[in-house]
């Protein structure tokens, strides 16, 4: 009887303890999630604050009789200091969170920038011009911020450790392996229509920059999670995926860095920053969700939340760019290139006839 009641006891007390353990694991998945969003703002906000910096020194030696080359102050180089800092923090970030959690937190670098530049502005202004003038941007930093916060709290909460095994499971799985066909193939179709049909469409252009950062993005949380196990003693480098996951991790990059370079010699700087963002951030999530599995055993609700998030911080970067001012290049009013060959070979002409005569004014050699 006693040897019953005593079993009954102990069955009675499994649930409370199975409950306990699932509890911690979920609070242990929510502190990890924090400390890769916190890494990754703290990444982005860096970057910028960097990249501010680097653009203040170029400024300011462009309008001062400062001889010295820009990589020669001390401004500069706590500039790539800063970056270099702010990207370890980001890449740090991918060992922690799962990916779709860290790819949208970029729009903390926009939020930023957009605030340096409102703080630092040296135009004289009223303050009805300046609420008329930036209204777009306090509102799109409002609803950046409000999108941040849902992705951080809806965030998906997989946690599965970077080893050598996983990653090559999640490789040679069927839905990725279909993803990346339909990639290639997609890649290859915008690459012709770019390369050989002309087709110089921003979103083109931006749409193949977006599918080389999503593989960026996926071998990135890779190598640093393996990374990570292997400084906590789990060693992961001996695994030929770390290597072949690291050498398409730079290779993308590459790339990447590459399209966008040309789509910034076409295209304004602002426009390439909100539909960059929109479209990278989207495909990269995609990219996560197939490889990673992010929203395996995610209930409808935070589904819907994260995408609210996202939807809302996709329009908070739009509004905060769209009110920037587009760079208007100098253009002479008569090019050189555009003047006929006879009438350069003339002006050279009169140059050598008067240059060794007394009487011409010495003003209309230089003026030829």
């Amino acid at each position: 009887m006693d040897g019953a009641h005593s079993a009954a006891l102990q069955l009675q007390q499994l649930p409370p303890t199975s409950s306990a353990s699932t509890l911690s694991e979920t609070s242990f998945s929510y502190k990890e999630n924090l400390i890769g969003a916190l890494l990754a703002i703290f990444g982005h906000l860096v970057v910028s604050i960097a990249l501010n910096l680097q653009k203040y020194c170029h400024i300011r030696l462009a309008g001062s009789k400062d001889p010295r080359a820009y990589f020669k102050t001390k401004t500069w180089w706590l500039g790539l200091f800063l970056m270099l800092l702010g990207e370890l923090g980001v890449f740090a970030s991918y060992a922690f969170a799962p990916l779709s959690l860290i790819v949208p937190l970029s729009a903390v670098s926009v939020i930023a920038s957009a605030i340096i530049g409102i703080i630092f502005i040296k135009e004289k202004w009223k303050p009805k011009d300046f609420l008329r003038r930036y209204v777009l941007s306090f509102v799109g930093c409002g609803l950046a911020v409000v999108g941040t916060y849902l992705l951080v709290t809806f965030a998906p909460n997989s946690h599965e450790k970077m080893t050598g095994e996983n990653v090559t499971k999640h490789l040679v799985s069927w839905p990725f392996l279909l993803y990346m066909l339909v990639g290639i193939i997609l890649f290859c179709l915008l690459l012709y229509f770019y390369k050989e049909k002309n087709a110089n469409n921003i979103v083109v252009i931006l749409l193949l920059v977006a599918l080389l950062g999503s593989m960026t993005v996926v071998t990135v949380k890779a190598v640093a999670g393996m990374l990570v196990l292997s400084i906590q003693g789990n060693l992961q480098l001996d695994y030929p995926i770390f290597y072949v996951m690291f050498v398409c991790m730079v290779a993308t990059a590459v790339y990447q860095a590459a399209f966008l370079s040309q789509a910034s010699q076409m295209y304004d700087s602002s426009l390439i920053a909100s539909v960059g963002y929109i479209l990278s951030t989207t495909i990269a999530i995609t990219a996560g969700a197939i490889f990673y599995l992010d929203f395996i055993g995610e209930d409808v609700l935070h589904i819907c939340m994260f995408a609210l998030g996202c939807l809302i911080a996709f329009l908070g970067v739009f509004l905060i760019t769209r009110n920037r001012k587009k760079a208007i290049p100098f253009e002479p009013y008569i090019s050189m290139d555009a003047m006929p060959d006879s009438y350069l070979h003339n002006r050279q002409l009169l140059f050598k006839r008067y240059s060794n005569s007394r009487n011409v004014p010495h003003h209309y050699l230089e003026s030829l």
